[in-house]
């Protein structure tokens, strides 16, 4: 099956095609209740709304988000009247993982003098023991 113009109908193959992922991935999102296609006998026929809701995933993913985050989100998607709830747990989850990222960024740059000062410390040692003497035997 091929997108229908008409209907705004994809089959799995479609939306793995478009979003570049597996057809596997598509299935443990539909797994876990993100995406809910109809089926035709054994045939999965997605929406409009499954390839916006699979749009949604794809992105919480990138951005770092758990898949109890992304659950959390994409079913506020559901509010399309009301936006504001979706957008307030959106920041507060944005916020969340930016301010873990800026600490992940601090521990890094502290790790990163501490091991210029320990590579330093070694090319001294080294630098002294090849003007030492070398024990005969």
């Amino acid at each position: 099956m091929t997108k229908n113009d008409q209907n705004d109908t994809f089959s799995i193959r479609d939306l793995a095609d478009e979003f570049d992922i597996t057809t596997r991935t598509i299935r443990f999102y539909e797994d876990k209740g993100l995406v809910l296609p109809t089926r035709q006998g054994q045939r999965r026929i997605y929406h409009k709304r499954d390839k916006a809701r699979l749009k949604l995933i794809l992105r919480g993913k990138r951005l770092g988000f758990s898949l109890d985050e992304i659950v959390r989100l994409v079913s506020l998607y559901e509010t399309p009247n009301d936006k504001l709830p979706q957008l307030q747990v959106y920041l507060e989850t944005l916020q969340g993982h930016k301010k873990t990222l800026l600490q992940q960024k601090e521990d890094l740059e502290q790790t990163l003098i501490e091991l210029e000062s320990a590579e330093n410390e070694c090319k001294t040692a080294i630098a002294k023991h090849g003007k030492v003497a070398e024990p005969e035997g």
